[in-house]
């Protein structure tokens, strides 16, 4: 799908109702909300008059005069008559648009307090409210001077000026408080003048600059909301997926901090309404306090309808965007799968079935099967695809009908695909199943031609003899090709598909032959007939004199032979074809039997109990477990794995998890596609002879070392399911996949799975004795028990700490286990410490097939079941300086290593003999290898052994020993010949010893550089001698009371 076709898609999801819908209910709540601040919202903000308001020139108490006209209060202010018009005139604009905002038309009345004052201030203030103030003004009351002369002073001069001021404004002026309590109610009066109002100038102030902040951030909240989502809207996509992926991540986040700031906006305003209530419910008769309460309640739940709104477009047009983002994955995915597809389905029409011989049918079906192999592959992802897209329809994704499409395509492709190759593959079949009756039909011919020319005539002219020449023909005819019994007419109607001219050429000819070879046995046959039918006298055979042999010769009695007959015959059989022709006239030898033999065929109806019928049932139940093995792996990879990547459950997985998912799983996929492609087909082949599974495991033996790299990462896996196995993701898709049991279950499935196959052989094993395919199932089963032993010691190895360098470097571990350890040294200091300790060490030791490893087992790690094994290395010996002493006195688990030529002695005490057994075993071989590739090495300058002379013997320090011992190192056994002790022989031991000087010879020259070559030819033959002095008399006299010790090792230094 291409770009067209993607905007296609795309353009009725950007119109589609449901994100308009959820786009106009945004705009509207948007609406309604600027609605309401327009009406709530003072044109002339606090900040503007906050120093004149804080100053008290004038102020809103909350009271109300008659016909609920609000009171303004001047209180008596030196500074007022120094307030500039402008900033006066905007003081009583803000007192005056609060109540009309919430109350248009509303009337007013001011209370002018000049107690303190004089009437020329009275008569400024007059003036300047006549020419400020922009209301309706209802009534000016004044109190006037209390004062006697400033009184009298004010009653004169508002006398003289009251027709001025009553055409502007109705003024009153009062002698006292009490006169002002006949206009005004005393609840609606502050204590100033004698009321019970309860009014805090620096409250109100801070609730007004709450209410005007709030309104001004809900404000901004719902023109960022009303941006956004015209962004949102406005959109456009593009046909990059890290596009989108960029948009989604970009929108997200700023979805997430318009959420943050709405939440904020929401705490405040519910805060200032806390404030509103305690203020109301303090003094009732505050009208301001609640109509102030009612429009912020107004706000904040036209805010919350806005969010709701913006919450159900953004998760629109966010689900737009993931479906959109995964319909370009699929639609990414099917392209490249369909190129797979186009190129598998150009090979299949590029190999040509149309062949003519055997071989040729063969090789044709061996590459069919290779593209078959490859066909398989890529169709098992095809249907992953095919899979994910239902998935995603199942999703309700809006671009349902292209995805089905593509997935319809997909499978027709693998349906086109897959009939092509099975329409081929069995024309193949066809066609090798013809030429291979053809084949057996010229064989019938040439093998009844050869029938006919080796009956003798002098044989069959007796009754007898043409009687069982005429039986021999007739068993011949018995095994005709069935071919042969159809005409041509219905091997060209059975074979019609595959059917060609140089086919049907062959089948001609094959037919001709088999009418010219009948018609040569029915001629025989009558001859033979005949003679059977007469009485004639035998004819007596007469021994050829020796100087004229005959063409055949006569027939050979002797013990030897018994009853049977041999004769031989060297002719030249004309019409055979010239594959089957050679030089030399060609002869032939024929067994005849006069014996009457009877062959006696026993038949056995399989029951309950027939070993056949079992090693069905196992086969049966090894293919069946394979299968539902081989789904449980896919559904842990589809339904966990796969999963990881789907970003619907991102919000469920955490980070850190997604990058550790090789942790989690292993080599699974690993395993799953060696089971899935490869091992599960070899099974299924040997269903019908279960005796054969041994050499399918065989076969497949060094691909189950994968198991070996999953064992090793189980740990660690273990580790990191612990860690998160209470996260929603795992429940999530188990839910998904109806697993009863977790995900750790079936982590532990390969485990599982590797120790059934060894039940399953021994099943095999046992119910198959001493039949064809036996020693492959024993071969199997130890195979599966060796690899089983080699992932039980990797799991140890890889606990070891401490070791300096690579511990992957050494190889394969050959044997591990626990032993107690004793160590002696030749060495003063060391040898004393050593004596002190009575006590064993406990070792762990690793063999390799180049060092031993000698560890500590420290204390285990986990709590509960999950505690593992940690070994602290100790230190390793080289395998190339190691001997062995095999038995110890008086201990039977005991035995010997030693290094270095006894500088260094290890007695080792195994907790079994049989494990010891098993370590000597091994051991044994190894140093067995060591001392052959000695004696290959030293092979080649075998030559030089001639020409080294022996010296006397060494000193003592200087004396190596070179081998495997099996005697006792307490005290020695008796021999024919005992040698008496020396303190230098602790252990009553005798060695055989071998010295040679080649000292002075290198001082005078004679050897020169080929020193080295001679070492090794020396020790080629000192291991020759020592091999022999073990078998013979001498070796047996040698041995008598000491032991002769084979270690491969160095010569002593020249």
């Amino acid at each position: 799908m291409g770009p067209a076709s993607l905007q296609g898609e795309r353009e009725p999801e950007k119109g589609s109702k449901g994100e308009m819908e959820g786009y106009r209910c945004l705009l509207q709540a948007g609406s309604q909300l600027e609605s309401t601040l327009q009406q709530v919202t003072v044109p002339v903000s606090l900040k503007e008059v906050g120093g004149y308001i804080e100053k008290q020139v004038a102020y809103l108490s909350g009271g109300r005069g008659e016909d609920s006209s609000v009171i303004i209060t001047l209180p008596e202010c030196s500074a007022f008559s120094d307030i500039p018009e402008e900033a006066l005139a905007k003081v009583f604009t803000y007192l005056t648009l609060i109540p009309r905002t919430r109350q248009p038309g509303v009337k007013f009345i001011i209370i002018l307090d000049r107690r303190l004052d004089t009437w020329a201030s009275i008569k400024t203030a007059l003036a300047r409210i006549a020419a400020s103030f922009p209301g309706n003004l209802h009534l000016v009351l004044v109190l006037r001077p209390t004062s006697f002369f400033h009184r009298t002073v004010t009653d004169i001069g508002f006398r003289f000026s009251q027709e001025d001021f009553m055409l502007k404004m109705p003024v009153v002026m009062l002698s006292s408080v009490t006169d002002l309590l006949h206009y005004i109610d005393e609840n609606q009066l502050t204590s100033e003048f004698g009321g019970t109002l309860d009014y805090c100038h620096s409250d109100w102030i801070v609730l007004r600059t709450a209410i005007e902040s709030f309104a001004v951030t809900v404000k901004d909240i719902a023109q960022m909301l009303q941006g956004f989502g015209t962004e949102l809207a406005e959109t456009a996509l593009s046909d990059e997926g890290k596009a989108i992926e960029y948009l989604l991540e970009s929108h997200t986040d700023k979805y997430r901090k318009l959420k943050d700031a709405i939440r904020s906006v929401s705490k405040e305003g519910r805060h200032l309404l806390a404030s509103l209530e305690s203020s109301g419910k303090e003094n009732d008769s505050q009208w301001d306090v609640r109509l102030d309460w009612e429009t912020v309640q107004r706000l904040l739940a036209q805010l919350r309808d806005m969010e709701s709104a913006f919450d159900g477009f953004f998760e629109k047009h966010h689900l737009k965007l993931h479906q959109y983002l995964q319909l370009l994955r699929y639609e990414q995915s099917f392209q490249e799968m369909e190129l797979c597809l186009e190129h598998l389905t150009a090979q299949e029409r590029e190999l040509s079935i149309s062949v003519d011989t055997l071989v040729q049918t063969e090789q044709a079906l061996k590459r069919l099967d290779s593209l078959e192999s490859n066909a398989q592959e890529v169709m098992s992802r095809a249907q992953i695809i095919i899979l994910h897209g239902h998935q995603l329809s199942a999703g309700h994704h809006y671009a349902m009908a292209l995805i089905m499409q593509r997935c319809n395509e997909l499978r027709h492709y693998c349906d086109t695909l897959n009939a092509a190759l099975k329409t081929k593959h069995t024309r193949l079949l066809q066609t090798h199943q013809l030429l291979l009756c053809l084949e057996q039909a010229h064989t019938w011919c040439d093998d009844g031609a050869y029938l006919l020319a080796n009956q003798l005539i002098d044989k069959y002219q007796s009754k007898e003899g043409a009687q069982a020449a005429l039986r021999d023909i007739e068993q011949f005819l018995e095994g005709a090709p069935s071919m042969l019994s159809l005409g041509p007419d219905i091997l060209a109607i059975e074979y019609e598909a595959v059917l060609t001219p140089q086919l049907q050429a062959q089948i001609g000819k094959t037919l001709e032959k088999h009418v010219t070879v009948q018609q040569m046995i029915q001629s025989r046959q009558t001859s033979l007939r005949k003679l059977a039918d007469k009485h004639v006298r035998p004819i007596q055979l007469v021994a050829p004199r020796p100087e004229n042999p005959p063409r055949a010769k006569s027939p050979l009695f002797s013990p030897k032979h018994g009853d049977g007959l041999k004769f031989t015959f060297d002719l030249s059989l004309p019409g055979k074809r010239a594959s089957r022709k050679s030089p030399n006239p060609r002869k032939i030898e024929v067994i005849h039997d006069y014996q009457e033999s009877r062959s006696c065929v026993s038949y056995s109806l399989d029951g309950e109990d027939s070993p056949d019928l079992l090693k069905r049932h196992v086969m049966r139940e090894l293919i069946e477990t394979e299968r539902i093995y081989v789904e449980e792996l896919l559904s842990v990879l589809l339904g966990y794995r796969a999963e990881m990547d789907n970003p619907a459950l991102s919000g469920l997985l955490p980070p850190i998890l997604r990058s550790k998912r090789d942790i989690l799983f292993g080599n699974m996929p690993e395993i799953y596609n060696f089971h899935s492609r490869v091992f599960l087909q070899d099974l299924e082949g040997c269903l019908e002879a279960p005796e054969s599974v041994g050499a399918c495991f065989l076969e497949r033996k060094e691909s189950f070392q994968m198991y070996e790299c999953y064992c090793q990462n189980k740990p660690r896996s273990e580790a990191l399911w612990r860690q998160f196995s209470d996260c929603g993701f795992f429940q999530e898709c188990q839910k998904k996949l109806e697993h009863k049991l977790g995900l750790d279950s079936y982590l532990l499935k390969p485990v599982q799975r590797l120790t059934k196959y060894q039940l399953l052989l021994k099943e095999l094993l046992k119910h198959s004795p001493d039949c064809e395919g036996t020693s492959e199932l024993q071969g199997a089963l130890t195979a599966m028990l060796d690899l089983l032993k080699s992932v039980n010691d990797s799991m140890h190895q890889i606990a070891i700490t401490g070791y300096e360098g690579d511990i992957c470097e050494l190889g394969r571990v050959l044997m591990q286990g626990s032993f107690s350890v004793w160590i002696s040294h030749k060495k003063g200091p060391t040898r004393m410490k050593e004596l002190a300790r009575f006590k064993p060490m406990q070792r762990h030791l690793f063999l390799y097939e180049r060092v031993l490893l000698f560890c500590k087992r420290r204390e285990e790690q986990g709590d509960g079941c999950d505690k593992t094994p940690c070994y602290s290395f100790k230190h390793c010996l080289k395998m190339t300086a190691v001997g062995i002493t095999e038995n110890v006195k008086g201990e039977v688990k005991k035995f010997e290593i030693w290094y270095s030529g006894r500088e260094e002695v290890y007695v080792v005490q195994a907790p079994t003999l049989e494990v010891k057994m098993a370590w000597l075993n091994e051991l044994r071989r190894i140093l067995t290898n060591q001392q052959k590739l000695l004696r290959d090495e030293a092979y080649q300058h075998g030559q030089m052994v001639g020409h080294i002379p022996l010296s006397p013997p060494l000193s003592e320090s200087k004396q190596q020993r070179v081998s495997v011992s099996s005697e006792d190192t307490e005290s020695g056994r008796s021999s024919p010949d005992p040698q008496p002790h020396s303190p230098k022989h602790q252990h009553n031991r005798k060695t055989v010893q071998v010295y040679f000087n080649l000292k002075n010879q290198v001082h005078q020259g004679i050897l020169g550089k080929k020193v080295q070559p001679l070492r090794l030819a020396f020790d080629s033959t000192f291991l020759f001698i020592s091999q022999l002095a073990r078998s013979s008399s001498l070796g047996r006299h040698l041995r008598g009371s000491g032991e002769v010790v084979w270690r491969s090792g160095h010569l002593p230094p020249i």
